[in-house]
Parts: structure tokens; C-alpha cells; sequence
């Protein structure tokens, strides 16, 4: 029978979810997807001095606006559980024992004073200290000592570590999905601490032993576990479980520079790199992105479908998503492009449902909804939508839909704005009046007619009507404007011109 696919997201609830994090849980819910498989999520909190309360339900929320939800973790419990690490304290101290007494690891008794002095001994050599097969028969640990001393040390309470025995003289050859066979010289190892004296595992016999067994089957995450991959193999001959298949992402990358993508970048350029609001933080949500938006970017970013398609709904990333098309190399983060694609969603969404966001906006922006109803909201949406990227582009697309201007651009009012043209606006009043029918074909048709039977030009009526009516030279269809605000504010609009300009 084939292995079920079961793929976890394992952040620490250290902080708000950086769009790295996001963009990890992403590529592992289309995998476990595209296989009908289980996205897990677990939470990984041995390190309980850099535990920052609320950050764990900021990353439960966070998958949950983006639409890419777990199917098992922190209160969904798949039969797995307990999904925070946390709450499994009990079960890594036998793991640590059971790797003594198979002589893959060892008890270390070094203080920290010793290891210190250690170092820097290695420094003013110029040279790097690693506790490994070099050094590990000089140093204090169950391989240097009697079988009585170190029970002794056990009995006393005296403060230890269990460290990984790495193999000597070694060849290691680690299969990566995204990046092929790796080899490294175990020789350069260093003997990794794996229990501490705290009681904690450290992340990596805690990572091992959930991630077997949770059986999982495959680990993505980060290039940044790269360096770790060696150590997790080894520890998973000594267990001699059967490893899962690793993929390490390419890295997010600054939009300029070099390095990785950070929130100071955000803060400089003016972009969110969370997907939520975090304290002074705004997040992609609060910026007025759609979620859609942000799983579409956040997918094309180190992953390439092998065709022009640049749009994608979540069932057609999980459709054409492999870990095989995954990039090596980081992908470059590009601010404007992320705006490109909110652009699209908004082009695409229904003006219908855009009219509650549009309400909630406008009283955000101004304080009030202005009364109006939906039809004429819907309205405004579909005369000005195609020029936004944001809703919160709305009111300074369309805000002379709801209060006439109280100032006129100058530049425009120099250049429009004749000495015969009062005159000519005063001619035009009755004209709109005496339109019955007031929609937009009527009083095109009316106002055409006059221009033509006046002698006029249409530049002498139209920029200055639309100076009127806008304040400005911007704005869809004069006619759709005129129809939308209405033959009495219309006229009160071309009069207050008249007296202001």
C-alpha cells in the first residue's frame, strides 16, 4: 500500500508569521493536496524564552485568511496529537536514552564556563572550536569518563547535556527533492546538543521524533534548515526509522540588494512582509489586499508552472503544482507586482461584492457611508473600478460621487477656465434642466445638440463642465457622472463654479 502523504508547517510562535513562513505553508498545502494528503500544523515551542503570547492563534488566523487552513494541529486533532511541542515534553527524554544506549549519543557534563574558555582558547589561535571526534576524549563527557563517575554525575543532580555521537570519516549522501544529492564529509560535524538540562529537547531531536511520528512523509521548508539536513539524517539512521523525503525552498529575497527578504525592507519600501497586522505592522489583510491575491504571488515566488499563466485560483495551483518545477536559486520579492495582482483580483471580483468593502472604506476614510444605497454604490464601482488597485483607491477615484468640490486644480482652472466661459456655464444650466429623461444617452444628446446649434467648440463646454463637476479633469464618462449625482446637483455644481471660479 502507498504511504500516505502527510506534510507539516512547524513554525515557533516567536512572533508574527513572516511571508516566507506563509509562503512555506503555502507550497506544503498544495503538495499534501495535489497528493489527497494531510497539511499538519505544529507548533514548535521547546525554546519557552522566546515565547511570545498571541503569536501562535496570529498564525492559526493568518492560514486561515489566506484560505490555506490545516487539516490537523492545535484543535483538530487527527489522532496525532498533542500538536505543540510543548505538551509533548514527556516523550523526547526516551528518544535521547534510547540513542545512549544504542552508543549514538552521550551524556556532557562541560559547563558553560568551560566550553567558553574553550573558544576563545580556539580564537586567539585562529582557529573555529567544534565539540566533535577531535576533541571529545579531551572534554568532559560520558566518553571520556568511567561508567561509575558518570552515574555518579547522574546520581548528584550535576547539570548535563546529551550530545549526538557524529560518525567519523564518513560520506553522507542526503537526497534533496529540489536540489539532488548533496554529499557531505561527516568529519566536519559537530556533536549537536539533542536534550538539554532543562528537561527540553533541543529542535532537532524534537523535530526528528514528531516528524516520525506524526509519519510524515515529506519535509519542506526553508533553505535556511539546509545545514541541518545532515544532522536529521543521521538521526534518523540511528533511530533506523525510515526518513521522509526532504525539499528546502528557495529564499524570499529583498526587492533590492542582496540577502534575504526582511521586515525592515517592508518598513523602508512601504510594503507589508506579514500577512496580518502585527503591532505598528500592517499586515497584507489591513493593507487592503485579497487573500487570493496573496496565495497567487506568494506561489509564482520560486516556483514556476513551466507556462505564461501568471493568474491562478487555489484549485489551479494545486493542480499544477510539483515540488519538481520548485527553483533552486531565491526569488527576488517585487512590491509593485504584488499590487499588480491585487489589481487583477479586483478587476475580476463582482462590483456586487465589492459594495460592503467600498461601505466599510468610506466610513474608515471619511467617517460616514453618505446614506447612499447599494445600487448607487455598485454604480460608482463599476465607473471607476478599472483605474484601482486597492478599495482605498475608491474615494480618491470617486469622491465628487459623494460632496461636490470645495477646491478646483489649479492648473486645470488656469488653462479651462476662460473669460467668456461663466457665461457659457450660465447658458448650459437650462439646457441640463430641461432634460427629462436624466440618463447619461439624454443629456449627451442634449447637451451635443446645443454645443453644435451655439456654435461652440466642444473644448469651450466640456473640460470646464467636467472642472465643475469633479474639480479636476479626471473621472470616467461626463455623462455617467451627470447621471449618477443627479440633474438639481449637477446644476448647483456648474452655479457654485460659476460664483467660485
Amino acid at each position: 500500500m502507498e504511504k500516505r502523504i502527510r506534510v507539516r508547517f512547524a513554525p515557533s510562535p516567536t512572533g508574527p508569521l513572516h511571508i516566507g513562513g506563509v509562503r512555506t505553508a503555502l507550497f506544503n498545502y498544495l503538495f499534501a493536496k495535489k497528493h489527497k494528503g494531510d497539511f499538519i500544523l505544529r507548533i514548535e515551542d521547546t525554546d519557552q524564552n522566546r515565547f511570545v503570547k498571541g503569536a501562535e492563534d496570529y498564525i492559526v488566523e493568518a492560514l486561515n485568511w489566506c484560505g490555506i487552513p490545516f487539516d490537523e494541529g492545535p484543535g483538530k486533532n487527527g489522532g496525532f496529537g498533542p500538536y505543540r511541542q510543548s505538551e509533548r515534553k514527556s516523550t523526547y527524554k526516551k528518544y535521547a536514552e534510547e540513542l545512549i544506549q544504542k552508543g549514538k549519543a552521550y551524556y556532557a557534563f562541560d559547563t558553560s564556563e568551560a566550553l567558553d574558555f574553550h573558544r576563545k582558547d580556539h580564537e586567539a589561535k585562529g582557529k573555529t572550536f567544534i565539540y566533535n571526534w577531535h576533541n571529545r576524549l579531551k572534554l568532559s563527557n560520558s566518553l571520556s569518563m568511567t561508567p561509575e563517575k558518570v552515574q555518579k554525575n547522574l546520581s548528584s543532580g550535576r547539570d548535563y547535556v546529551i550530545r549526538f555521537l557524529s560518525p567519523q570519516n564518513e560520506k553522507l549522501i542526503l537526497k534533496d527533492t529540489i536540489r539532488g544529492e548533496i554529499e557531505i564529509d561527516t568529519n566536519v560535524l559537530d556533536d549537536k546538543v539533542l536534550f538539554k538540562s532543562d528537561g527540553m529537547p533541543t529542535y532537532h531531536l524534537a523535530n526528528i521524533v514528531d516528524d516520525h511520528l506524526m509519519e510524515i512523509s515529506h519535509v519542506i521548508r526553508g533553505e535556511e534548515w539546509l545545514p541541518s539536513m545532515a544532522l536529521h539524517q543521521l538521526l534518523y539512521n540511528a533511530f533506523q526509522w525510515e526518513a521522509p523525503q526532504f525539499a528546502h525552498l528557495p529564499l524570499i529575497m529583498k526587492p533590492v540588494g542582496k540577502g534575504k527578504l526582511s521586515k525592515r525592507d517592508g518598513e523602508k519600501m512601504g510594503f507589508p512582509v506579514f500577512p496580518l497586522s502585527w503591532n505598528e505592522s500592517v499586515g497584507y489583510r489591513e493593507g487592503g489586499y485579497f487573500p487570493e491575491a496573496v496565495i497567487n504571488f506568494l506561489a509564482l515566488l520560486g516556483w514556476n508552472p513551466g507556462t505564461e499563466q501568471e493568474l491562478f485560483s487555489l484549485k489551479e495551483l494545486v493542480d499544477a503544482f510539483s515540488l519538481e518545477r520548485v527553483n533552486k536559486s531565491g526569488a527576488r520579492f517585487d512590491p509593485e507586482k504584488t499590487k499588480w495582482y491585487n489589481q487583477q483580483y479586483l478587476q475580476k471580483t463582482k462590483d456586487a461584492a465589492l459594495v460592503g468593502l467600498f461601505r466599510e472604506a468610506l466610513i474608515v476614510k471619511k467617517g460616514a457611508d453618505f446614506g447612499k444605497s447599494e445600487a448607487y454604490l455598485q454604480k460608482v464601482i463599476s465607473l471607476i473600478k478599472e483605474r484601482a488597485s486597492f478599495i482605498s483607491d475608491f474615494w480618491e477615484l470617486g469622491n465628487y460621487f459623494f460632496e461636490a468640490p470645495k477646491t478646483y486644480d489649479e492648473k486645470a482652472s488656469r488653462k479651462q477656465w476662460k473669460e467668456n466661459t461663466p457665461q457659457i456655464m450660465g447658458r448650459l444650466v437650462p439646457v441640463i434642466e430641461s432634460v427629462d429623461d436624466f440618463n447619461s444617452e439624454k443629456i449627451e444628446s442634449s447637451v451635443k445638440t446645443w454645443i453644435t446649434k451655439e456654435g461652440l467648440s466642444f473644448g469651450q463646454v466640456m473640460a470646464p463642465l467636467r472642472l465643475a463637476l469633479v474639480g479636476d479633469l479626471k473621472g470616467p464618462h461626463l455623462f455617467d457622472i451627470m447621471e449618477l449625482i443627479g440633474k438639481v446637483e449637477t446644476a448647483d455644481r456648474i452655479q457654485h463654479a460659476i460664483s467660485s471660479l
